[in-house]
């Protein structure tokens, strides 16, 4: 397994995909799975289009527009980021993608990103490959 660290802003998208098929590269592995995970409650990870910025735009105010950027005052999480751990559930903490012929299975306009939903904050997420 290969970690991997990045520094975020308040609520952000950051494409991580040339880091994940880097790692793919130098696994070697020429079929089989790639596993990015993320280990935080309120950060994610999700594959969505690369091609124009405004989709992770889009996707950030859909969320906020959903669960709100600060908390509301029925929610019982006394940290006061409750926001931050519905969206983190609704995207999910990782993306498993094929490898084929030593790359990722992508479609064209696919990227892999890690979502933060409670930054500014040090983050990390985690690339294993299995395979041949």
């Amino acid at each position: 397994m290969e970690s991997f660290e990045l520094t975020t802003s308040r609520f952000s998208f950051h494409d991580i995909t040339s880091q994940v098929k880097k790692a793919v590269r130098e696994s070697k592995v020429t079929e089989g799975l790639c596993t990015v995970y993320c280990p935080h409650t309120t950060a994610a990870i999700t594959i969505n289009e690369n091609a124009d910025p405004d989709v992770q735009h889009d996707l950030l105010f859909a969320l906020a527009d959903a669960f709100g950027s600060s908390d509301r005052p029925e929610f019982r999480h006394i940290e006061g980021n409750s926001h931050a751990h519905l969206k983190s559930t609704l995207v999910g903490a990782s993306e498993t993608i094929p490898i084929t012929h030593g790359a990722l299975a992508l479609g064209t306009w696919q990227g892999i990103y890690f979502c933060e939903f409670d930054g500014p904050r040090k983050r990390r997420f985690h690339v294993q490959i299995v395979g041949n």
